[in-house]
């Protein structure tokens, strides 16, 4: 495994659409395995295929209930809605407030493209639906409300207790 760059706003592959995978490769398994480590290197809950600039419909989750690995997502149903601050990791430092379903469920194929069945609720559900965007071309900051804002902390200011730097 390796850790892959992850490719930040302005950069063009983030606003194409990704093509879906017909055959677990093992190129596409490494690619996989790597995005997870990335996502994890870079403290994040989430990761798509373009992110690292991969044109393939290739997501990687986890919200600290384990990794998920969907191949070829699709939003099959949602229902409710939260509101709530969303970031990205392609976005760093930036974060805004976006709404989302509350609930949703995810047809997908697994690593081994078999069938499955995701069902999400609250950051789960708000991390599926950010990713699969991602696969579609789709920001989180074109359905912000209001503005970004930053998520870095602060710089604490120097002491100013002599100019020339001596206290």
């Amino acid at each position: 495994m390796a850790l892959r760059q992850i490719r930040k706003l302005g950069d063009e592959v983030l606003t194409k659409k990704c093509r879906e995978v017909k055959e677990m490769t093992p190129r596409l398994r490494t690619l996989a395995a790597d995005m997870l480590e990335t996502m994890y290197a870079a403290e994040g809950v989430g990761l798509a295929a373009p992110q690292v600039g991969v044109l393939r419909r290739i997501v990687v989750i986890d919200v600290g209930e384990g990794p998920v690995t969907l191949v070829n997502p699709v939003v099959a149903e949602t229902d409710g809605e939260q509101v709530g601050s969303e970031g990205c990791l392609s976005v760093p430092g930036k974060a805004g407030i976006v709404k989302r379903p509350e609930h949703v469920i995810v047809k997908a194929k697994d690593i081994d493209m078999k069938d499955i069945t995701v069902e999400g609720r609250d950051l789960f559900a708000r991390a599926l639906c950010h990713e699969i965007d991602h696969l579609d071309g789709v920001m989180y900051i074109s359905k912000v409300d209001g503005e970004l804002f930053s998520t870095e902390p602060p710089e604490e200011e120097d002491d100013e207790e002599g100019e020339d730097g001596e206290e």
